[in-house]
């Protein structure tokens, strides 16, 4: 399996099933997306990602990255990508 050091483009599709694997619980489906979830120190984390095959622009994927959304930031996206790796 390749190794990132950087942050390939990942479409919504692919951050949904990384986030999925990570413990977040696909919440409900809307018009704008998929609504995820996971409970972090007593705390519900949502998040709304567009279920779709074509590349998250970069700022979008900085916004969902941040620590008002998923606080995974990019170091944490790299982790689960070479952890469970891109499908």
């Amino acid at each position: 399996m390749r190794k990132y050091t950087s942050v390939p483009a990942i479409t919504g599709k692919q951050l949904i099933a990384l986030l999925i694997k990570d413990g977040w619980v696909n919440h409900r489906s809307s018009t704008h997306g998929q609504s995820i979830v996971k409970k972090i120190n007593d705390r519900n984390v949502a998040s709304t990602i567009k279920d779709s095959n074509e590349p998250i622009p970069t700022g979008t994927l900085g916004a969902i990255l941040s620590v008002d959304q998923t606080r995974l930031g990019k170091r944490g996206l790299l982790l689960l990508i070479n952890k469970y790796g891109l499908e």
